[in-house]
């Protein structure tokens, strides 16, 4: 079953905390993976591979790049799921 747009990022929220120690809190739409969360190329994948587990999609390495920001990374997972 395809979750929210909430749960999806509540639970990304989760697992960049998880990897990186950034403040769940702080893992919101808007924010860009590098450049305000600070979230280097390993641990993006290491994400990437988390987020696929636990969401139940296959994110190809030609379309972690594309993802730049949070939202990017929730509207991609919810497309996904459909």
């Amino acid at each position: 079953m395809a979750q929210s747009e909430q749960e999806i990022l509540q639970g990304l929220a989760e697992i960049v905390n998880e990897e990186t120690g950034v403040d769940a809190a702080d893992v919101q739409l808007d924010k860009s993976f590098t450049e305000d969360l600070d979230i280097d190329s390993l641990s993006m994948m290491t994400i990437v591979v988390n987020a696929e587990e636990k969401f139940g999609v296959r994110i190809p390495d030609d379309d972690v790049k594309n993802l730049t920001t949070v939202g990017d990374a929730v509207k991609y997972i919810q497309n996904a799921q459909d």
